[in-house]
């Protein structure tokens, strides 16, 4: 089974609002996608060079947010987290966006398809840096 492992270092980035331009013309309403999903495109290419997967692929991805600071105490507490400090990561971006902006950055440089992908496992947590890390699997 062929499967490819990388991370990707940066604030992962969602795909899917849009603004109208006018006359028809949408644009993404993220000023940054492009530059993730290149991100993402490129550190795949530098561990996967073979052919385009063309059956079915399971796609992990865990998102990785650092923690603000108003989730720490101060003073001598300022590396400890607050009691109240949220467990999870349950605010924005959207999960589903986040895994749509890698779907479509994988797409024509891993798999040729992100119809293809048949399984998914994608979390959001809090941690040090930014960062995602990202399984593609042959199914």
């Amino acid at each position: 089974m062929l499967e490819v492992s990388f991370t990707v270092h940066g604030v992962p980035r969602p795909q899917g609002s849009k603004r109208h331009l006018g006359q028809g013309i949408m644009v993404e309403a993220s000023p940054h996608l492009a530059a993730w999903r290149e991100d993402v495109a490129s550190a795949a290419r530098k561990v996967y060079d073979e052919d385009l997967m063309i059956g079915a692929v399971y796609l992990r991805a865990l998102f990785t947010f650092p923690r603000p600071k108003s989730h720490y105490g101060t003073g001598r507490n300022e590396n400890t987290l607050k009691p109240r400090a949220p467990k999870h990561h349950a605010q924005k971006p959207d999960l589903s966006k986040l895994v749509r902006a890698i779907e479509d950055a994988l797409t024509g440089v891993v798999f040729r398809d992100d119809s293809q992908v048949c399984a998914l496992r994608s979390d959001k947590v809090w941690g040090q840096s930014a960062k995602c890390q990202i399984v593609v699997s042959e199914v």
